[in-house]
Parts: structure tokens; C-alpha cells; sequence
């Protein structure tokens, strides 16, 4: 039976799994779950994945949520995925390992609850909140620091010091790219200072292309709507500021 990979491309972690699919050559079948519209929270999709949360796959009988056990799953159960996607020597995949953990405690905790406190949350009908966005900005440059100092030291173009990527580059960099919907403004007061962390995740699309553009292109209009409508908000604040001339009463 044909893979099925149950996704919304608006989720950072079923991006990933969709452009490991594509990549690799993998024959699956997309099925859309809206968060949304709140379908991901249905009798019928907790059957799938009982945690009610995105992406799961159905490999037949067998079925899985969680993107990093996901990832790990394809790269193995598949013939013909590189080796160093999830390489077969031991202390390389420990190392991917290391990162796929630090990545749940840190970047994710930075950038998911940034993105959705000060941009998503009024799609979803949910009020913005300035301090949980706070607090979220302050693991989110942290995080964003150790990735420039540590993960991405040395002379490589990866992380670890690799040249090709893995599926640790791969899940990290689609959670960084929730960022393009951030005011410009914003996005490069937060990436600006991390020159090697803005070149790997340019080296991590090159290598990932046409797919990652492809699965992308939802982010990117999410983009463009996001700068719509600050462009217009600040079109109607700047109206309702201006003064009403004078006129003579004469």
C-alpha cells in the first residue's frame, strides 16, 4: 500500500517530512489536514494519531506521528534514501540525534510560540500576546546564537561540519522558514546578526530544490497576505491621524 503522510503545510514539521518524501523519490499521498479548520482535532484523525497533532504517516498498518521519529522511519524503511540523510555510522547518527533533541527544547520553543504570539494567532481566533511572545523572543535568539556558534562551527556547509544535508537540516530549517511571515523588519532584526545560519538555510533549499520552493510556496503567500494587510492597516492608521482642514466660515 501506497504511503500516506497526513500533513498541513502551514505546519513547520510536516514541510519537512513532505520535502524528504519528494526528495528521496518516496511514492506517498499527501492528505490534507486543515488545522485551521480544526480537523486535525476529529474523532476520526485521533484514530491516526491519538496526540491530535501534524504530521502522521500510515505505512500500511503501521502508523507513527512525531516529525523527528517520521523522518528517521522514511530514511530507513525506504531503499534508495542517501546515507547522509541518516547516516549509518553510529556516532554520525548520534550526532543528527543530538541535534533533532536540541531542537525540540530549544529552536522550536523559540520560534513556533515567537511566530504564533505575534503574527498567527488572530488567523486561528486567537488573541496575540505580547508577553508569551517576549519570552519566546529570548529562547529564539539563544537558540539562534548556539546554531551560529555551534552546530554550524567549522568549514562545512551543514550542520555538524557536514556537506551534504541531513534530516537534522532539513527539520530545522523548515522550522526557521515560519519566520518569512514576520514583518521584514522584525524577521531581519532576529536573523540578521547569524550570517552563517541565513547561508545554511540558503545551502539547505539549493539542496533541497525544486521541492523545498514547492512545498514552501504556502509560507510564501501567507507572506505576501501578512504584508497586505499590515500595509493596509497602516494605510487606515495614518488616515484616521490626519487633521481635517480648516475651513472659513465666510
Amino acid at each position: 500500500m501506497k504511503l500516506k503522510v497526513y500533513a498541513d503545510r502551514m505546519s513547520q514539521p510536516s514541510r519537512a517530512v513532505i520535502i524528504f518524501c519528494k526528495v528521496n523519490g518516496i511514492d506517498y499521498e499527501e492528505i490534507k489536514v486543515h488545522i485551521s479548520k480544526g480537523q486535525h482535532l476529529t474523532p476520526e484523525f485521533a484514530e491516526i494519531n491519538p496526540m491530535k497533532q501534524l504530521p502522521a504517516i500510515a505505512d500500511g498498518r503501521f502508523k507513527l506521528f512525531e516529525s523527528h521519529a517520521i523522518l528517521i522511519y522514511l530514511a530507513c524503511a525506504f531503499p534508495g534514501v542517501a546515507d547522509h540523510w541518516y547516516p549509518a555510522d553510529v556516532f554520525k547518527r548520534s550526532k543528527i540525534h543530538s541535534v533533532l533533541d536540541w531542537h525540540h527544547s530549544n529552536l522550536r520553543r523559540g520560534a513556533a510560540p515567537y511566530v504564533f504570539n505575534t503574527t498567527i494567532a488572530p488567523i486561528l481566533g486567537r488573541p496575540l500576546n505580547p508577553q508569551a511572545a517576549a519570552e519566546a523572543e529570548i529562547i529564539l535568539s539563544s537558540s539562534l546564537s548556539k546554531l551560529e556558534s555551534f552546530w554550524l562551527k567549522g568549514n562545512g556547509r551543514f550542520l555538524l561540519g557536514g556537506n551534504q544535508p541531513s534530516i537534522a537540516d532539513l527539520s530545522l530549517v523548515c522550522e526557521l522558514m515560519q519566520l518569512e511571515v514576520l514583518d521584514e523588519k522584525d524577521r531581519t532584526r532576529l536573523l540578521g546578526p547569524h550570517k552563517k545560519v541565513q547561508q545554511w538555510i540558503e545551502n539547505t533549499r539549493n539542496a533541497t530544490n525544486p521541492h523545498f520552493d514547492e512545498v514552501h510556496r504556502v509560507i510564501m503567500l501567507a507572506k505576501e497576505r501578512q504584508q497586505h494587510q499590515r500595509l493596509k492597516a497602516a494605510k487606515n492608521e495614518g488616515g484616521s491621524n490626519m487633521k481635517k482642514p480648516l475651513v472659513s466660515r465666510m
